[in-house]
C-alpha cells in the first residue's frame, strides 16, 4: 500500500538528545529562579539614592529593602566572598561546591523547600546557608579573607538599604512583611 501524497500521523525528525533537553530544562530553571530577584536597574538607579533624615527612616529603609532585594543581596555578598578566594585555590573549590548547594537550595527553587512536611521560609534558608557557608569555608584556611569578604558584604548590603530610597518600590506585603495603611513608605 503506498501512502504518496498523505500527510504523517507522527514526527519524523528524530528524538532530542537526553543531553539537549537537560541543558534546556536547566537554563529555562536559571532564568525562572533568577527571575525572583528585582532587576538591577531597579536597584542601582542613582535617582532613587538619598541620605535618610532621622534614623527611623534609616531603619525603615532596611525594613523594606532587604526583603525586597534579598535575593540581589545574596547574589552580591556571594560575589563579594568569591573575588576575596580567588587566590586560595582550595577554598574556592570548595566554595564552588557550596554554590551549588546554594543554586540547589535557594536560587533555582520554583517549589517552598519542605522538611518532614513542614514549609521552610527562605529567611532561614539564607541564614542557615550563610553559617554553613562561612563555617565550611573556615576550615579551608583563608579566615582572614573570609571573615573580610563577609564585613564588606555585610556593609555594601547595609549600606545599600540604608541609602535606597522605597517610595519607588512595587511593594508586596508578601514579600516585605509589612501591611501599608495608605501611608508611604519611607
Amino acid at each position: 500500500m503506498t501512502t504518496y501524497g498523505t500527510i504523517p500521523t507522527t514526527s519524523s525528525s528524530p528524538p532530542s538528545t537526553p543531553n539537549l533537553v537537560y541543558i534546556s530544562r536547566v537554563k529555562n530553571k536559571v532564568r525562572a529562579g533568577l527571575g525572583t530577584r528585582q532587576p538591577w536597574k531597579t536597584m542601582l538607579d542613582p535617582r532613587s539614592f538619598g541620605i535618610p533624615i532621622t534614623l527611623s527612616q534609616a531603619m525603615s529603609r532596611v525594613r523594606i529593602n532587604v526583603p525586597y532585594f534579598r535575593v540581589n543581596y545574596a547574589m552580591v555578598a556571594l560575589l563579594i566572598l568569591f573575588l576575596s578566594l580567588l587566590w586560595h585555590p582550595i577554598s574556592l573549590i570548595v566554595f564552588l561546591l557550596l554554590m551549588a548547594l546554594w543554586l540547589f537550595l535557594y536560587f533555582l527553587r520554583d517549589q517552598p523547600l519542605l522538611l518532614y512536611g513542614h514549609v521552610i521560609d527562605d529567611r532561614i534558608i539564607v541564614v542557615v546557608m550563610t553559617i554553613f557557608t562561612v563555617a565550611v569555608l573556615l576550615l579551608t584556611d583563608a579566615t582572614v579573607n573570609i571573615l573580610v569578604a563577609v564585613a564588606v558584604g555585610v556593609v555594601v548590603v547595609v549600606a545599600h538599604a540604608v541609602f535606597r530610597k522605597t517610595e519607588d518600590l512595587f511593594l508586596d506585603e508578601e514579600v516585605t512583611g509589612l501591611v501599608h495603611n495608605g501611608g508611604a513608605a519611607a
